[in-house]
This record gives structure tokens, C-alpha cells and sequence, in this order.
């Protein structure tokens, strides 16, 4: 163990802990708005199943962040510390102003400017690229499609029942759901820093090939969960009552299509945004009612946050990794 490789590794740290603090309302900004849960009760169950999720669900995503991203026999330690260091001060900068933005793609997108600055365009792998892809899929169009499919079934199903006899039950239902949202935000986002960690482990020298010990497993959950529970209250307040008018009905559909096709990504490997799930699966619930129910001035400044997300990135690890090239 090196001091370059433990200031990597508390990088990576870093970089999880901004993971769990801006991601923190994917799991609870529905459970909350809906005024299901107290803010501090949401909290602790959040941070307890994201630790959870990142421990109980393998590591196939890590596998595709560690080794599918960018070729670990062709970097170094600076790339790995620029690729961590750009999204935590994106992150960092994102949660401060309210912003939900995808973790997943602004690593992704720094470790490829990271690598490109170091190594060239060879550095990149288009297998892990392809899931990226696909993971940008599931998470903007399954999201909103299935969110919406769930709610008009709901509205169907429950079209005779009174108003305050679904909220009780729903009420009841939704901390199902949230706790669902919670485990399934954990199994993906959580293993992506454990991939990043393995990779400086391996490229430290601490281990003879790529494979996610336990030991990091825990350590990459409980950090998260630490960020969890310091709580973006800001993101939250965006996603939660900025986008629609939530009742408990509309939080457990969202809540229930966003945490089922994160599950699915985490079965398959795939690297996906939680937050555009969550996000979109809002929009779906909200526009079952009527297409201006959902607020799009709001939804507008959640996806320029999202579509900046990727080239601000790049561009902090492009220069971030030059930075440490031209000085060391």
C-alpha cells in the first residue's frame, strides 16, 4: 500500500460518498413528498438498504465500470484519480444547486476523459460502451413507459374506490416500494465505486487480478450510505415536489417501475442512471393524469442537467488526467 494508491483509494471514497449525498433523493424524494415517511425516518431506512443492495447483488456492474469502461492494462493510477476526482466535484457542485444528475454517467464519462488524455482513443472498450448505451435506455424510456403503465393499470383497478380509502392503503404500500427504490439504487450505484476501487487495487499492485473483495463490497455500501444519510435535501425538494403532485398511489408506481428495471440493468450488468429512472418514471405517473400535470420548466432544467452531465465530465477528467500527467 502506497501513499499514491491510499490517496486514490480516499478519492474513490470521496467520489461514493457524493454518490450516496446527490442519489440520495432517488430513493426517498417520493416517499417523502407524499408525506408517507418523516424525512428522518426515509433517511436511515435509505442509507440501511443502499448498504444492503450494493452487498447482496454481486458485482456484474462493477465488473462492467472496472473493466469494461476503459482498458485497466492501459492506465495508471492518475487516470483513475482524475476519472473519481471530476465526478465528485461535479457531483458535489450539482447537489449544492438542487440539480439531480447521473453519478453513473458523469464516472463513466470522466474515466473516459481521463483515459483518453493519458493513453489515446485505443483506451476505450466498446463492449462496455454498448451497456452504457443500453443502461441510457432503460433508464429514460422503461422508466416512463413502465411508470406510466403501472399507474393507468392502478387507475383502473382501484376506479371505485374512494379517495381517502387509496391514500390509507397506498399510504401503507408505498414504504414497500420506497424500501424497493432504496435496495435497487444500492445493487446498482453502489457497485459502481466498487468497481473503480477493484481497479485501483489492481493497478496499486494490492491484487493479482480484477475481483471485488467483500471487504470492499462493505466498505463502498457504508460510504454510500453515510452520503445517503447526509442528505441532498435540496434534490430532493426538486424531484419530489418539483416535477408533479405526488399522492401515495403515484409514489408507489414510480417508486415500484424505477426500482424494477434498476434490478433488471443490475442483473444484466448494465450501468444505468438511477436518476434519470426515478426522474422519468415521476414524469410517467404525472402525465397518466393529464400531459400538464407534469411541470416541464422543471423537467427542462433536469435534463440540461443531465445532457451537461457528460462533456463537463469529460472534460474535468481530460483535464484533470493532463494536469497530473504534465506534473508528475
Amino acid at each position: 500500500m502506497t501513499l499514491s494508491l491510499a490517496l486514490v483509494l480516499f478519492l474513490v471514497l470521496v467520489a461514493e460518498f457524493v454518490n450516496g449525498w446527490n442519489d440520495a433523493p432517488n430513493a426517498i424524494a417520493t416517499v417523502v413528498s407524499t408525506r408517507v415517511l418523516r424525512p428522518m425516518y426515509a433517511m436511515i431506512m435509505a442509507a440501511v438498504l443502499n448498504i444492503l443492495g450494493a452487498a447482496l447483488t454481486g458485482t456484474a456492474v462493477a465488473a462492467t465500470i472496472g473493466t469494461g469502461i476503459v482498458r485497466p492494462d492501459a492506465v495508471g493510477l492518475p487516470v483513475v484519480a482524475a476519472g473519481v476526482l471530476g465526478i465528485a466535484i461535479w457531483g458535489g457542485l450539482a447537489t449544492l444547486l438542487g440539480l439531480p444528475i447521473s453519478i453513473s454517467h458523469g464516472l463513466i464519462a470522466a474515466l473516459a476523459g481521463a483515459g483518453l488524455a493519458a493513453v489515446g482513443p485505443q483506451v476505450l472498450l466498446w463492449a462496455g460502451w454498448q451497456k452504457v448505451i443500453i443502461g441510457l435506455g432503460f433508464s429514460t424510456f422503461l422508466g416512463f413507459f413502465l411508470a406510466l403503465t403501472i399507474m393507468v393499470t392502478l387507475y383502473w383497478l382501484f376506479r371505485g374506490i374512494k379517495p381517502h380509502t387509496g391514500r390509507a392503503i397506498f399510504g401503507k404500500v408505498q414504504m414497500l416500494s420506497a424500501a424497493f427504490m432504496a435496495f435497487s439504487h444500492g445493487s446498482n450505484d453502489g457497485q459502481k465505486f466498487m468497481g473503480v476501487f477493484t481497479l485501483a487495487l489492481v493497478l496499486g499492485g494490492v491484487l493479482p487480478a480484477f475481483h471485488v473483495p467483500f471487504w470492499v463490497v462493505i466498505l463502498c455500501g457504508t460510504v454510500m450510505g453515510l452520503g445517503t444519510a447526509f442528505g441532498g435535501w435540496r434534490v430532493m425538494k426538486t424531484m419530489g415536489f418539483g416535477l408533479t403532485k405526488l399522492e401515495p398511489i403515484h409514489g408507489f408506481a414510480a417508486e415500484t417501475s424505477a426500482a424494477s428495471a434498476i434490478q433488471l440493468a443490475s442483473f444484466l450488468g448494465i450501468p444505468l442512471s438511477t436518476t434519470h429512472t426515478i426522474n422519468t418514471a415521476i414524469m410517467g405517473v404525472g402525465a397518466s393524469r393529464r400531459f400538464s400535470a407534469v411541470r416541464w420548466g422543471v423537467g427542462r432544467r433536469i435534463v440540461f442537467a443531465w445532457i451537461s452531465t457528460f462533456p463537463a465530465c469529460f472534460l474535468l477528467g481530460f483535464g484533470l488526467a493532463w494536469l497530473f500527467k504534465f506534473v508528475l
